[in-house]
């Protein structure tokens, strides 16, 4: 077993969620070595071409990576892990707090294709396709920008990749929305935390009303100008926000967790040319972490 790669007991936690050989064609190689060299290749920020023989053929691994990220293996499989994790008490619904990151886009990553990808052997586009291939320009050049959710744990419970120069406001209610954890016992999934931390870039009376309707408490500060605004409206500036400075500690968590995801080289920079292969990275990036608990 090389540096990085699945140790036994993570391997034991993940194969009994992926796909198994079916229908016509080939078999699937072996997916341990192939998960290890996506893996090597997250970490090190490696091209494809340029991996150690011991994952046998660099195309096998890239192809792999590239069919699960569009038809929404990735996904399924994080939604698994997550779901045993669940189950065994393993994920600190207490304090869910939200945050984003951008992502220096490299230049190999610029250049994608007009026309819209398709799903290896099928005739639809990738789950997670992006018109603007989830590309932008900032003040920092060509950005990406990751907006995630993460439990007390440090671990990432949904995410949305968008332009790097997209606000945090208006991604609060798509990451939320994407937070769903399965029941193995059956039953609606976990979507709803006990409490939601943010900071002052996620404070609108849009995302206060929805959090409101689904029964979440929160804490986000409200920044100045909301203040007098509403203040100067009077009575029908609605009543001041609560905030509890002690819960506010705690969204240093998610920062942590995009300390954690930012280990992965192919994450903290991006070298896919298309959103949903970047996607995919980020979510196989993911999936490590909850194999590490």
């Amino acid at each position: 077993m090389g540096r990085g790669d699945l140790s036994d007991e993570e391997w034991a936690r993940l194969e009994p969620h992926l796909p198994r050989s079916a229908g016509r064609g080939g078999r699937w190689q072996c997916h341990r070595r192939v998960i290890n060299g996506i893996l090597f290749r997250q970490r090190a920020g490696l091209p494809w071409r340029d991996l150690p023989s011991r994952f046998g053929k660099w195309k096998t691994v890239h192809d792999r990576h590239r069919r699960w990220s569009a038809d929404g293996t990735w996904e399924r499989i994080l939604r698994a892990v997550q779901a045993d994790a669940d189950a065994k008490g393993l994920i600190d619904w207490s304090m869910v707090s939200v945050d984003s990151t951008s992502c220096r886009a490299h230049q190999h990553a610029a250049g994608a294709h007009s026309r819209p990808p398709r799903v290896p052997g099928r005739r639809s586009t990738p789950v997670q396709h992006r018109t603007d291939e989830a590309l932008g320009r900032s003040r920092g050049g060509l950005t990406c920008k990751i907006h995630l959710a993460g439990e007390g744990g440090r671990r990432p419970l949904a995410f949305v990749i968008t332009p790097g120069q997209w606000g945090d406001a208006p991604q609060l209610i798509p990451v939320l929305e994407r937070t769903r954890v399965p029941r193995p016992a059956g039953g609606h999934p976990r979507t709803r935390p006990d409490h939601l931390g943010g900071d002052k870039a996620y404070s609108s009376r849009r995302n206060r009303r929805y959090l409101r309707r689904r029964q979440i408490k929160h804490t986000i500060p409200e920044p100045r100008n909301q203040r007098a605004n509403r203040q100067r409206r009077g009575s029908k500036g609605g009543r001041p926000t609560g905030f509890d400075r002690e819960i506010y500690r705690r969204r240093n968590e998610v920062e942590r967790t995009i300390n954690r995801l930012k280990v992965f080289r192919a994450v903290a920079t991006r070298y896919d040319k298309r959103a949903y292969v970047f996607h995919g990275t980020v979510t196989v990036a993911s999936i490590r972490l909850w194999l590490r608990t």
